[in-house]
This record gives C-alpha cells, sequence and structure tokens, in this order.
C-alpha cells in the first residue's frame, strides 16, 4: 500500500465559478510545474490559494498594497527569497519534511477579471489561470519582475513553464 501524497497547494473557493474550472487541478499542476521548472521538488512545499471574486481581492489589494482596486493574482511569500542582484537566482527554500512541508505563502486570484482579460486576450480561461498560477507561485519562490534583470529571468522561465504544459508564451 502506497502512503497517498498530500496536496501540494490547499484551496478555499470562494467564488462557485471556480468549480467550473476545477481551480484546485489547475493550482496543483501549474505549482509543481513552478517547482520543478525552478529545480525544486513538489514535494515538501505547501502553498494556500484563494479563489475569489473582484470585490474579495480588491479588499485584499488595498488592504496589502494600498490599491483599492481589483486585479487577476496577488501572492504574499512566506518569507524573502528575492535575488540580491537584478538578473540573479532568488534564494531557494528549503523543502521541509512530508510531515510538515514548509510553507512558500499564499496566493488570490479572482475570477471575473482573469476571465475578462482572459477574452480580451482570446485565450483560453484555464490557460490564463494556469499562467498567472505559475506568475503567483513563481512570487513566492522569490521571482519578481521589478528592475529589468528579474523580469527577464521570470518572464523566461515562465515562458519555459507553460510551454512545458502545452500553453503558449503569454509574453509574446
Amino acid at each position: 500500500m502506497t502512503a497517498t501524497m498530500e496536496p501540494l497547494v490547499d484551496t478555499l473557493i470562494e467564488d462557485p465559478r471556480w468549480e467550473a474550472l476545477d481551480l484546485d487541478e489547475l493550482a496543483q499542476a501549474a505549482a509543481r510545474a513552478a517547482l520543478q521548472g525552478a529545480g525544486l521538488p513538489a514535494e515538501g512545499f505547501e502553498i494556500s490559494l484563494l479563489g475569489c471574486d473582484d470585490k474579495r481581492i480588491a479588499e485584499l489589494n488595498a488592504d496589502f498594497r494600498g490599491k483599492p482596486q481589483p486585479t487577476n493574482v496577488l501572492s504574499w511569500p512566506s518569507d524573502e527569497r528575492g535575488a540580491e542582484r537584478d538578473g540573479g537566482p532568488p534564494h531557494r527554500p528549503r523543502r521541509g519534511p512530508d510531515e510538515m512541508p514548509e510553507e512558500l505563502g499564499d496566493i488570490a486570484i479572482a475570477y471575473e477579471t482573469c476571465a475578462q482579460e482572459a477574452a480580451a486576450q482570446g485565450k483560453p480561461v484555464k490557460d490564463h489561470v494556469t499562467h498567472l498560477l505559475v506568475h503567483g507561485t513563481l512570487h513566492l519562490l522569490g521571482y519578481d519582475h521589478v528592475r529589468d534583470g528579474d523580469a527577464a529571468l521570470m518572464e523566461g522561465l515562465e515562458a519555459k513553464i507553460l510551454q512545458g504544459m502545452g500553453i503558449a508564451n503569454p509574453y509574446e
């Protein structure tokens, strides 16, 4: 008998529209791909995900970033892992034991904004949501896009990860 693996992503769905997209399944796949793309195992890490609506994410955006409007995705890393030099690798988190995985942080994603962006860009909602979940996971791992070198590193890694998942480069 083999032990069942705990989910990498602990998903809380506040907006029932996420159910039709199977947000939890998308999140598990995106987080695993992002960790593996960053050279880390998927085991021994944990992420908390909130699938919400625009109203809720606008409240979170106001509370944490001082921007009282909806956005597509927000992330809160559990530790500062950012690179010290522009374009350098972020600090790698250490894998936790199976019984106590390392908490990477939290992600919130808003249904309406994601659906509107996907429609405006002419892409499947699932592909856009997967991209945003990969993006949010990479933020939890210390990747960022504020400085030019960091942005190039993060976007290149995102494109590579998404290509491996059969999703077109969102930056082209």
